[in-house]
């Protein structure tokens, strides 16, 4: 434990913050999550409590060198506030095992489910549970595979029914009645989990879980009814069809199962498309990329997983190397631009990124060893219900050494484009320098968390951060320091991790040929995004071509984006622009426009903050309208003007 002494500044900016929110007037403060109401009483005390927290995570337990580098906008360490609970990040949920044995919530035992309803009903419980154990998101790796037991059971009891009447039914009509009945049923537990994954809510009620489903390979009768269900519930959207912005869902594409026409889940992809096309979700994983299949062997255990905005944990030093019951245990953002900024050569940014590497290298160290000081019982569901690896042996009073020791510790970064252009004057997707000296710098940081994770013999990853609030923080900080630099902090955020600035015009084909060439460095999580305009529904095979394309270009994880609007005064969904189409009111308030922030969906960009807004208003978007002579322009781009 440190005991760091702040300076009367930061004493200050403290109390400030605090005011700002009890009068709820810094929007950028109190939504810094765009998933937690900032301005509700339960969020304004969340808030409230994160930033005294963060306070006495820096006075208390950084060491001095941290809190400078901090201080200085060198580093940005994730969740800090969480800090002192002794937290960890995310994790991959065991679902089928947990449903099998049973669990206990703390407030009763529930047992193992007889059919798929409850199995669903379940399945939210569990992710409501385990959400106040961590402080990040939280997966099911296997969803359909986990759940296919739960569909078959329920199609037994129909057929057992079906039989028992008088009337005499063929077999095969009872095969067929119990099949429709058993469909409907999968349906309707689908929609009750997608509602239910939108409504309830955890952390003292501020915030909904965040929670990811990962589908898509199981090919049996059972899977594939359960994944198209969620699909078609997902499509049809909730109460009054708003779009669901929770699970965040990844279809896993693999090759033999679900990516050519002939393959078992092909038509299960093609459902996906649609569904991706109206409501932004499924994403896409790739489990053929040379990252994710190496670790493939031909079982559901050993198919990549993602969870949250891009988290990956795979490599495991300690055990068996898959996404099953592990998770990350926390995460710091480097600043890359800070350090171009303050450096004059190439050599001399290498050396200050070596040194600031191995500054975060030694404060997520810190932060590891007070995790694995706590005990079992601190995080009664996490590990009392076998949530992670190896807990089924600890004891109430037992420490996690044991088992955090299978988590993964990450090294992140920000401003890859805006570095290179204060290095260089160009970013990564305006001249092969500049892509070179990026990919260099990527490499660089993979090959120092591999040896970092030598070194340590712990599970050391490079994560490509997603930057909601630090976009802008960073930035801000920088713009006050170095002034305005066209190119580098002329905007009011930095571009997320290693992705092509938004506002560049590029053809969607070379913007994933450049950013897939940066997924196999970051071990520990993410993400690329193709930026479209307008109704892309009328157009699959594009963004068929589009998948295809990420999957060609080495793309552990991709999505697509496109602008979902709702009018709420008439349930409209389509595309609004300056009035709703449908009942014609140009009121902006009766408008709620869903855009994905990071990997994941928000509510209304109305809950963004300043930075977030500001970089999506400035996306170039790619065409997704057809040729008249039938050609895929979705490759090409239109012109986007800047209101910078």
């Amino acid at each position: 434990m440190h005991t760091t002494t702040l300076t009367k500044s930061t004493e200050d900016a403290l109390l400030a913050s605090l005011n700002e929110i009890v009068d709820a007037s810094n929007q950028d403060l109190i939504q810094e999550n765009a998933n937690v109401d900032g301005q509700s009483p339960m969020g304004q005390m969340s808030k409230f409590a994160s930033e005294a927290a963060k306070h006495y995570a820096k006075k208390m337990m950084l060491g001095a060198d941290v809190t400078e580098a901090i201080e200085e906008n060198f580093i940005h360490p994730h969740d800090l506030d969480f800090m002192p609970t002794g937290t960890t990040t995310c994790c991959q949920i065991p679902l089928g095992a947990i449903l099998k044995d049973g669990f206990n919530t703390g407030h009763g035992y529930m047992r193992e489910p007889n059919d798929i309803v409850s199995a669903m009903a379940l399945a939210s419980i569990v992710f409501q549970s385990n959400q106040n154990m961590q402080h990040g998101g939280q997966s099911y790796p296997m969803f359909d595979y986990d759940l296919a037991p739960y569909v078959h059971k329920t199609y037994l009891k129909h057929k057992k029914r079906l039989a028992g009447y008088e009337t005499t039914y063929q077999a095969e009509e009872i095969e067929r009645i119990a099949w429709e009945e058993t469909d409907r049923a999968v349906y309707q537990a689908c929609e009750a989990f997608v509602h239910n994954c939108n409504s309830m809510h955890s952390r003292g009620g501020g915030q909904v879980p965040f929670v990811s489903i990962n589908y898509g390979t199981d090919t049996s009768a059972e899977g594939r009814l359960l994944v198209k269900n969620i699909l078609l519930a997902t499509k049809a959207g909730l109460g009054n069809g708003e779009t669901p912005i929770f699970p965040i869902q990844i279809f896993k594409m693999k090759k033999g199962i679900n990516f050519e026409v002939d393959e078992p889940n092909y038509d299960l992809y093609q459902l996906a498309l649609e569904t991706t096309a109206k409501r932004l979700f499924p994403n896409f994983s790739f489990i053929d990329s040379t990252f994710n299949g190496q670790y493939y062997n031909g079982t559901p255990e050993s198919e990549v997983a993602y969870m949250g905005c891009r988290t990956r944990v795979m490599g495991n030093r300690h055990g068996e190397e898959n996404g099953i019951q592990r998770g990350n245990l926390s995460f710091t953002s480097i600043n890359l631009v800070k350090i171009a900024l303050t450096t004059n050569s190439e050599n001399a940014f290498f050396e200050k990124l070596e040194d600031y590497m191995e500054l975060t290298i030694k404060q997520l160290l810190e932060r590891y060893q007070f995790q694995i000081k706590k005990q079992a019982q601190h995080f009664s569901f996490l590990y009392g219900q076998n949530v992670w690896l190896g807990s089924e042996t600890l004891e109430a009073n037992d420490t996690l050494e044991d088992v955090l020791k299978h988590g993964t510790l990450s090294i992140g970064f920000i401003g890859l484009a805006e570095a290179l252009v204060a290095l260089i004057g160009e970013h990564h997707g305006e001249s092969e320098e500049a892509f070179r000296l990026g990919y260099r710098i990527v490499e660089h940081m993979r090959n120092k968390v591999d040896q970092a994770a030598i070194f340590y013999d712990l599970n050391f990853s490079l994560i490509a951060t997603p930057a909601e609030g630090l976009s802008g923080r960073f930035t801000k900080r920088d713009q006050a320091e170095f002034g305005v630099i066209p190119g580098v902090t002329e905007r009011t955020y930095y571009t997320n991790s290693f992705h092509v600035p938004v506002y560049y015009k590029i053809k969607a084909i070379d913007k994933i040929r450049k950013e897939g060439a940066f997924h196999k460095f970051c071990n520990g999580g993410h993400i690329s995004y193709v930026e479209c305009d307008g109704d892309v529904s009328k157009n699959t095979k594009a963004l068929d071509k589009l998948v295809k394309t990420m999957g060609e270009s080495d793309f552990g994880y991709g999505s697509i984006n496109h602008p979902v609007d709702r009018c709420t005064s008439c349930g409209y969904t389509g595309i609004i622009d300056n009035a709703c189409p449908s009942c014609d009111t140009s009121d902006e308030d009766k408008v709620e426009r869903i855009r994905r922030i990071t990997g994941y969906l928000v509510g209304d960009m109305k809950k963004w903050n300043s930075a977030k807004r500001a970089e999506e208003s400035q996306r170039v978007k790619h065409q997704s309208k057809m040729r008249e002579d039938d050609q895929l322009s979705i490759f090409d781009t239109i012109e986007r003007v800047d209101p910078s």
